[in-house]
């Protein structure tokens, strides 16, 4: 999917996981804007990067590989 090359940033991955896994198109961002639907959160390294700049590198360890970048959906109601 990704080669582990240098700095890797969060749409670069989204977008690589999005071709690999055509379904979730539209799901984890909008089409339109590319911005993260309000349900879905993003974990990496024991840090929330949800509201990182999706153009921010990723940390090093998610990078190399050596660390997974969770996508994670919530659920709400009462």
């Amino acid at each position: 999917m990704l080669e582990a090359v240098g700095e890797i940033k969060g749409n670069t991955l989204l977008d690589a996981l999005e071709a690999a896994y055509p379904v979730l198109r539209g799901t984890i961002r909008d089409p339109a804007t590319q911005h993260r639907r309000a349900f879905i959160r993003f974990f990496a390294c024991k840090e929330d990067l949800s509201h990182e700049s999706p153009d921010a590198p990723l940390p090093d360890a998610v990078s190399a590989g050596d660390e997974p970048f969770h996508v994670v959906g919530a659920m709400a109601g009462g």
